[in-house]
């Protein structure tokens, strides 16, 4: 059996060459079309669905991963209006993970690289250093970067010019834009980190000199001194860990116990966050000690000439006479008082004394001498200097709020029954926090437990799975049913009639023994010696019918030839 009959085919062909040139025209480029459509058609179906792999890279980023992708096979797309790079929507994963195992895309930030740039003749010391500074903060954004929750980020420098004075001397400072990604932010202690990452790149950049900015144009970075009494938001940070750290606490001892889902607690700290500095220099009498000593030691006769005293008129006076002592009976008796009466007095009033039978004698030709001496000590003290600084942040008050939940017993018929718990219950959980978070009277703190009934959480429904319809693969799969489903529509619907039609146009027949053609709406039988002629269509239309019918019946033979006639002469 032949796919395409070739008598058929002949005869539409036969017929289209016979129609008027400007309908063959048209009926050509009908069929180019319908054939160029079913084409494009087919073609669609084929096409994979694209997803969005990149979006806004720049130029040579968006050569590096397209190269990339040519390397690893994949089929991409860019888009010509907004530059997107596109892929089949289930391989969009694959190739991010295939680019990212070879550090695409890269970073349009520029570091250290431009310095490897040939600098032309006569370049100024200006823009070299203005090369560095865009160097340096190119290699800060990039390291910021690095941080899984920053997309891009860029790094401003201000550095004033070094002075060789140093009251003239002005302190760098550094700003920073961070791009973070779509729905993350940034904790306090990635803000830290940035703040002294940059400023421990720069030389003499002090952490308070930096900036941190995001996109939406929030201060990262702020004051960390409380202003008018009020707390800052790093004390309040400190506040709660605290009390965080009391809960902890409090659930970690009790959940064995009642439950983890049957004890809730919270807890208030009152901070103090007062700064408080003492100086105390304390000194112990009881401990000297002789650090230094000075004796001063003088001898001279009474009555020496030369000027003694204050410069004056009676200093100038010349010494009067000398006398000879005499001896008293006093000084008989007791030959120690001359020496007793020198000592107290600070003077020697005899030269040399001696011991006759109990009396003293002064030679005459001795004078008395004059004795001075003075002696001057130092101490030194025992001295204790401390120097005391009080911890920011010191717990005044601790105010605890307890509640757990009723005891929970299985019954005999399996249901579960709820009794609340009793005061001796309600004590040990009582005493069990006070030792938990370090309970004290003297500083005022209140620990309150209360039973209460909690009320059952309500089982969550599983996650529903995602519709058939939201599938990749399906969408793949009803591209293709509807391009089928289009080009068979068009060869059915379209091509088929319109041969059809061209096969059964109807055209002249020449009458039997070569004489005049019939009109075209008369139709001849006609056999081998006799011709039969079927009435007009404009007639009856029942009686050309009967006769036609009737013709058949009679002669089914002639029928036969006539039709078989009517094939050849149009092939």
């Amino acid at each position: 059996m032949a796919l395409v009959n070739t008598d058929s085919l002949n005869t539409q062909l036969q017929n289209m060459s016979r129609l008027p040139a400007v309908r063959q025209v048209g009926l050509l480029l009908g069929l180019a079309a319908s054939i160029a459509l079913g084409v494009s058609v087919v073609m669609w179906s084929q096409s994979p669905n694209y997803g969005i792999l990149y979006t806004g890279l720049s130029g040579k980023d968006a050569a590096d991963v397209t190269q990339a992708l040519d390397r690893t096979g994949i089929a991409y797309k860019v888009d010509g209006t907004t530059g997107d790079i596109m892929v089949p929507a289930t391989k969009v994963r694959d190739a991010r993970l295939k680019l990212a195992a070879q550090g695409l895309p890269h970073s349009s930030t520029a570091g250290f690289d431009i310095m490897e740039k040939q600098e032309g003749f006569g370049t100024s010391q200006f823009l070299e250093r203005a090369r560095y500074q865009r160097a340096m903060e190119g290699e800060l954004a990039r390291t910021i970067m690095g941080i899984n929750t920053v997309e891009d980020a860029r790094v401003h420098l201000a550095v004033p010019k070094e002075s060789a004075f140093i009251r003239n001397r002005k302190k760098p400072s550094a700003s920073v834009m961070v791009k973070l990604y779509s729905g993350r932010n940034l904790e306090k202690g990635q803000v830290a980190a940035i703040v002294h990452l940059v400023a421990s790149g720069i030389p003499n950049l002090a952490p308070s000199q930096v900036t941190v900015v995001d996109q939406n144009g929030d201060l990262l970075t702020g004051d960390n001194n409380a202003q008018g009494g009020s707390l800052n938001a790093g004390q309040l940070d400190y506040t709660h860990q605290v009390e965080h750290a009391y809960i902890d606490k409090i659930q970690n001892i009790l959940s064995p116990i009642i439950g983890a889902s049957g004890v809730r607690a919270q807890v208030v700290a009152d901070m103090d966050f007062t700064r408080s500095e003492q100086t105390q220099e304390t000194y112990n009498p009881d401990l000297p000690a002789v650090r230094s000593e000075q004796k001063f030691e003088s001898s001279s006769p009474v009555g020496a000439a030369g000027a003694g005293g204050i410069p004056g008129a009676l200093s100038n006076q010349p010494p009067g006479g000398g006398s000879a002592p005499q001896q008293t009976a006093a000084t008989a008796n007791n030959p120690n008082a001359i020496n007793n009466a020198n000592n107290n007095g600070g003077s020697n009033a005899g030269g040399a004394n001696g011991n006759n039978g109990g009396t003293t004698k002064q030679s005459s030709s001795s004078s008395p001498r004059k004795t001075v001496k003075r002696s001057t000590m130092n101490y030194e003290l025992d001295k204790t200097i401390s120097h005391t600084r009080r911890p920011v942040g010191q717990l005044r008050r601790l105010s605890v709020a307890v509640v757990v939940d009723d005891k929970q017993t299985v019954g005999a018929n399996g249901k579960v029954e709820r009794k609340p718990r009793t005061p001796q219950e309600l004590a040990r959980i009582t005493s069990l926090v006070k030792d938990a978070v370090g309970f004290s009277a003297q500083r005022g703190d209140t620990v309150n437990v209360i039973n209460a009934s909690f009320t059952q959480p309500v089982t969550a429904k599983p996650l529903p799975s995602p519709p058939l319809w939201k599938q990749a693969w399906v969408w793949d799969v009803g591209k293709q049913a509807l391009g089928v489903g289009l080009v068979i529509l068009m060869f059915f619907g379209l091509l088929r009639p319109v041969m059809r039609a061209l096969a059964s146009r109807p055209v002249r027949v020449a009458a039997a023994g070569g004489g005049p053609e019939l009109a075209e709406d008369q139709l001849s039988l006609s056999g081998g010696s006799a011709a039969a002629r079927l009435p007009s269509p404009n007639g009856d239309y029942e009686a050309s019918l009967n006769a036609a019918k009737g013709f058949v019946n009679q002669d089914p033979k002639r029928v036969a030839q006539v039709v078989k006639h009517w094939v050849t002469s149009e092939s």
